[in-house]
């Protein structure tokens, strides 16, 4: 899977239904997409929040890219605290973000891994997690050849991937490898959020802020189905 910033619970889902978890390094970054950016709850309404990235060539990996040097901890950190401070479990939460927000690598693959890993701890979340990169595949392998390749080398006789990914992978090509592929359909988990409508799928800090680590836990453990 791509590295995200703050990814929703699905993503987390997917981490702890899994005995090994591998993030893509060394691949390219997309524009646009979820790498750097998320959702956050502000009056009601989502709003994006973001890291902002040093220009680079477009051809560049996650891996070469680095953080603006104009990138203010502090003012992405009072963004947040202003939408979420009178949330019910702000301060555990807060202290989470925090963490991630200050950590002191400009490069943009590291910086994201961190975040990964301390979210993963802060939720109890055990499983193995590998950068791909350590993995000895042809790195001129790309889709589903690059994730069969990776399977084989690590002796994987199962695939699990969002559900997202349905129409870019063939059971029959996993099958012929002796591999099972699943897909992780995750359900409905909503929540009070102020007393407004719900706004779903918004960053993994929204979750933090308004439910109990039990509830989340039970979520991301249950809340979902493989198919």
């Amino acid at each position: 899977m791509q590295p995200y910033f703050f990814p929703y619970i699905g993503y987390y889902q997917l981490i702890d239904a899994v005995d090994r978890f591998i993030v893509y390094d060394e691949i390219k970054y997309t524009k646009k997409g979820w790498i750097n950016r998320n959702r956050m709850l502000v009056n009601g309404r989502d709003v994006v929040f973001s890291l902002p990235l040093k220009h680079g060539a477009d051809v560049l990996d996650i891996c070469d890219r680095e953080l603006a040097i104009e990138f203010d901890p502090d003012a992405l950190l009072n963004k947040i605290s202003g939408a979420y401070r009178r949330a019910p479990y702000f301060g555990e939460a807060f202290a989470l973000v925090e963490e991630v927000v200050r950590w002191h690598d400009p490069n943009l693959f590291r910086f994201l891994h961190h975040s990964i890993v301390a979210t993963c701890r802060h939720l109890g979340i055990a499983t193995k997690i590998t950068v791909s990169s350590e993995i000895a595949v042809d790195r001129s392998l790309t889709g589903q050849d690059r994730v069969l390749a990776m399977c084989g080398a690590i002796g994987a006789n199962e695939y699990i991937n969002p559900s997202g990914g349905v129409e870019l992978y063939s059971r029959d090509d996993f099958r012929r490898r002796g591999i099972d592929l699943k897909f992780v359909r995750s359900m409905s988990f909503e929540y009070p959020q102020f007393g407004g409508a719900f706004v779903p799928s918004l960053s993994i800090v929204d979750v933090l802020m308004f439910n109990s680590l039990d509830a989340i836990r039970r979520c991301i453990q249950t809340n979902y189905e493989l198919v």
